[in-house]
């Protein structure tokens, strides 16, 4: 008599197993490392514009000749509408894991404007690195004008159509 043993169920079942591991293991790391992302500088702009208008203080964006030509852009059929309203007054940087901000804002008459500088740095600074991942190395800001309560605000709709 001659003892027989099932090894060929055991062999098949090593193989099977070898190759769930194989595919579990192709690609070489995490989906996240494999290829490149790249974020334009107008992205960039585009978070942080919004996110300094949100700040309180804030009256607008950009310096008094490019609100009045953005507000007579705005006008203009076939121009894009407010497109261009949410990256006036910002000029970003962008490199491949750090980026540099530039901002012209006008405050309203009253605050203080170290303290909406501050805000505004802080809230830009958290959105961009938040939505974008990158690292911001500066954010640069220039009040160019402060917006009194007795002024007629330059964004108005005008009288002529």
């Amino acid at each position: 008599m001659t003892d027989t043993t099932h090894s060929g169920d055991s062999t098949r079942d090593e193989q099977r197993e070898s190759r769930r591991t194989s595919v579990t293991k192709r690609g070489g790391g995490a989906a996240a490392s494999r290829g490149r992302t790249t974020i334009a500088d107008g992205v960039v702009e585009k978070i942080a514009g919004l996110a300094a208008r949100d700040v309180v203080g804030v009256h607008a964006m950009g310096s008094g000749l490019s609100r009045t030509f953005g507000a007579v852009r705005d006008r203009v059929p076939g121009t894009g509408g407010g497109k261009a309203n949410v990256t006036r007054g910002v000029k970003a940087e962008v490199g491949e894991v750090q980026t540099a901000l530039d901002l012209e804002i006008v405050v309203d008459y009253g605050v203080s404007i170290a303290d909406v500088a501050g805000d505004v740095r802080e809230n830009v600074i958290a959105a961009v690195e938040r939505m974008t991942g990158l690292e911001v190395v500066e954010v640069n800001i220039a009040v160019s004008d402060v917006k009194l309560p007795d002024e007629e605000d330059t964004e108005q709709e005008s009288r002529l159509q």
